[in-house]
């Protein structure tokens, strides 16, 4: 399995942070007192919420001892607790439980959802972003290298290592404990310098899944080649020689 790498995460450390800033904007909860990032990586979200609420005790949670070690470093007098989000189960409830571009990793979230509901507390707000349906056109470029090449029959369910659902599925699953939603989809044109940037930006994330299905470097250094070609093709140079990365996203806000 290949391990969480920080710095390869943070390359776009902007770009990727940007959901984050737009899902705690949104959270309407003017003063919390504990706040929870669930899939905090390196901590540059968990930032983002101690920006956004200064007065909480906000806490990052992750399960990869990288990422982690990484928040550590970047800010070592905040709390910061090494653990899967499915088996997080807090002493009390928080008043904001936050999550960006994680839970997608995890398979048939649906009910994780609800149980992280529950640790809601009276008048707080779960937030939720994670990559759209409608996977961004890399991902595309992605499953047909992995269908075409030496390597496909190694490569079935490898998709399936992500779980997305359409905003009515999350509507669903929150609304009956919920006193309201708020749910919304952004498609962010990431402005990067070149198409391999497009492949460089996912290999820190999407593309972990194929790469551990190879069975060498050489097999990954081909992978990434039959890759850079088509993200050539798919991502044409603007006027001034850089690409738009389109990327849609999924958020939701339930409060209780």
């Amino acid at each position: 399995m290949q391990l969480w790498n920080p710095d390869d995460y943070l390359r776009f450390a902007d770009q990727r942070t940007r959901p984050s800033f737009d899902l705690a904007a949104r959270v309407a909860m003017p003063h919390p007192e504990r706040v929870i990032d669930l899939g905090c990586g390196p901590g540059n979200s968990t930032r983002v919420l101690r920006s956004r609420w200064p007065d909480a005790h906000v806490i990052g949670l992750d399960s990869s001892e990288e990422m982690i070690a990484a928040a550590r470093e970047l800010e070592p007098d905040e709390e910061w607790i090494l653990s899967a989000i499915e088996a997080w189960t807090p002493e009390g409830p928080f008043d904001v439980v936050f999550t960006s571009a994680a839970i997608q990793w995890l398979p048939d979230h649906g009910p994780l959802i609800g149980r992280l509901f529950e640790y809601v507390a009276q008048d707080g707000a779960l937030g939720i972003q994670i990559p759209a349906r409608d996977f961004a056109r890399i991902f595309t470029l992605i499953d047909e290298v992995a269908a075409e090449g030496p390597w496909a029959s190694r490569m079935v369910g490898v998709r399936d290592t992500f779980t997305m659902e359409d905003p009515g599925f999350y509507y669903d699953m929150l609304a009956p404990q919920s006193r309201a939603i708020d749910i919304w989809e952004t498609e962010y044109y990431h402005v990067l310098e070149s198409p391999s940037a497009a492949v460089d930006w996912i290999s820190g994330t999407g593309l972990r899944p194929y790469f551990d299905a190879l069975d060498s470097e050489e097999e990954k250094r081909a992978f990434l080649a039959q890759l850079h070609d088509r993200a050539s093709d798919a991502y044409r140079p603007r006027s001034d020689g850089r690409v738009l990365f389109p990327f849609k996203r999924v958020f939701v806000i339930a409060y209780r």
